[in-house]
């Protein structure tokens, strides 16, 4: 298979016209890609994190296993390495979860906590269940005070592969504004339909994120379509929820940095980062262990070859991307005095699926290099790049910091329908296409590394304005981080 993957790149660059065959940067970057695309222990790698150590949720003893991991893997491949605190708000994870309907009938229903929820008491929280609708303010003034000291359940759309990234977001957008009606209408918990059949659960954060005082859960779909009719058709019904929470206030955590030095201007830095955490239902192959292991191999594969960028080169595996993209917030506060040296910063979060090109985040003065960089990699496009911002993963603080961004836009392939699940497992990974994505990324990370130019850092006035002028303001409306940019606790100053 790799002599497959390898000659397929390869006709790529023969059938390509270069910038300039004799360069050496160019010289250099076909033997990355060659050995990217070769016999390395970039699946073995996958497996261990996945299988060995499992879901890793901020705050778990798996996740400080998942950093020590980090460290060994780069410090084996000869790649400086070291990691770096960062401040958690709040810790939380789930011990345990039930749910129960009875009444017109009795039933047992799986649930699943959504991060940031509250415990009920040690006995458990028993209330009406009411039918709440798709949660829009007509269906809570049908409701009226029927709410009032109710658990509220929320149907959803599914959630597949066809719906994709552009369902996954809705999703959140949606759950952004039901909670608010629902706390305002003075239900005691809330409860989301999963959006995922065949009694599939996950985690979604509560869009309130660590301000959440309530219960809020994840059920089966079958057993939440099962309440639903019941209630429709007249009966009532009751809900009883038991939660244990491990919870406390803040603490810390820790993101791993590799680093390669730069060998003509070292002070210049590119960072490209995968989120090292998931949640704790599946074990976080899709998202994000596949990028994470596919980025320590392409450092490996540098030192092993003996290649010096022209410029420093930092590979971050993020912490508490999921629990509020807390860990690469944490790195552009203390690494806030060398932003300005900081050239781009990468994501690569949606999985194994192709890599179509690059969000640029509303600067467009990236797409010409960018271009220019995947030249060699043609053969894997077609490449078209979106000049729209994203947020939801590590890019968020360097954008809202004016540094040069992107995130890998990737085919949605079997992304969402995974997303944040019991089903994300390693098993989930297209092994053949997370290759070709690491010749994409290794001709992105050595075009970088090594270029002449660079696309200055915004100003404050001009993060603003890009809030303002583009879909970014609801975004971080949507996502729970509109508050934090206001309030001064992200973003340039």
């Amino acid at each position: 298979m790799y002599k497959f993957l390898l000659g397929i790149v390869l006709f790529a660059l023969l059938g390509t016209p270069l910038a300039n065959a004799n360069d050496p940067v160019t010289s250099d970057l076909e033997r990355l890609i060659g050995a990217v695309l070769g016999d390395t222990p970039m699946i073995d790698d996958l497996k261990s994190l996945t299988d060995g150590i499992g879901g890793r949720a901020t705050g778990s003893e798996a996740n400080l296993r998942a950093v020590e991991w980090g460290l060994e893997r780069f410090e084996s491949a000869g790649v400086l390495a070291n990691k770096e605190a960062f401040t958690m708000p709040r810790a939380w994870l789930e011990v345990s979860a039930t749910g129960s309907v009875s009444g017109i009938a009795t039933f047992p229903v799986a649930v699943a906590t959504r991060p940031f929820s509250t415990a009920t008491p040690d006995g458990g929280l028993a209330a009406p269940l009411v039918d709440a609708g798709f949660g829009t303010g007509q269906d809570f003034a049908r409701l009226g005070e029927a709410a009032l000291g109710a658990w509220v359940l929320i149907e959803t759309p599914v959630l597949d592969d066809e719906a994709g990234l552009a369902g996954l977001f809705q999703e959140y957008g949606d759950a952004a504004v039901i909670e608010p009606r629902a706390i305002g209408a003075g239900a005691v918990g809330i409860i989301f339909m999963s959006s995922r059949p065949k009694g599939l659960l996950y985690r979604h954060n509560a869009a309130l994120g660590v301000a959440n005082i309530h219960p809020q859960l994840t059920m089966e779909r079958e057993g939440a379509k099962r309440a639903l009719r019941l209630l429709r058709g007249g009966g009532a019904l009751n809900f009883t929820a038991r939660i244990q929470i491990s919870g406390g206030g803040s603490y810390q955590a820790y993101n791993v940095i590799g680093e390669i030095p730069g060998s003509t201007r070292a002070d210049e830095i590119v960072i490209f980062g995968a989120h090292l955490d998931s949640h704790d239902m599946g074990t976080g192959a899709l998202d994000n262990g596949a990028n994470v292991a596919m980025l320590i191999d392409i450092a490996r594969q540098i030192t092993r070859l003996g290649l010096k960028p022209k410029r420093t080169i930092r590979f971050a595996l993020w912490n508490g991307e999921e629990m509020g993209i807390m860990g690469s917030l944490g790195y552009t506060r203390s690494h806030r005095d060398e932003l300005d040296n900081h050239i781009v910063a990468a994501a690569f979060d949606i999985g194994t699926g192709r890599i179509t090109g690059f969000f640029t985040n509303g600067m467009a003065a990236l797409i010409p290099p960018v271009e220019r960089y995947l030249i060699p990699v043609a053969g894997l496009g077609p490449f078209v790049h979106v000049n729209a911002p994203i947020v939801g993963t590590d890019n968020l603080d360097f954008m809202l910091e004016g540094v040069p961004n992107l995130v890998a836009n990737q085919e949605d392939a079997n992304y969402a329908s995974n997303y944040h699940a019991s089903s994300d497992t390693f098993d989930k990974v297209d092994q053949s296409q997370l290759r070709l994505n690491a010749a994409v990324a290794a001709a992105i990370i050595w075009g970088f590394a090594n270029d002449e130019g660079r696309v200055p850092r915004q100003s404050r006035a001009e993060v603003e304005a890009l809030i303002e002028n583009t879909a970014l303001g609801q975004q971080l409306r949507n996502m729970g981080f509109w508050n934090d940019w206001e309030e001064g606790a992200r973003g340039r100053q």
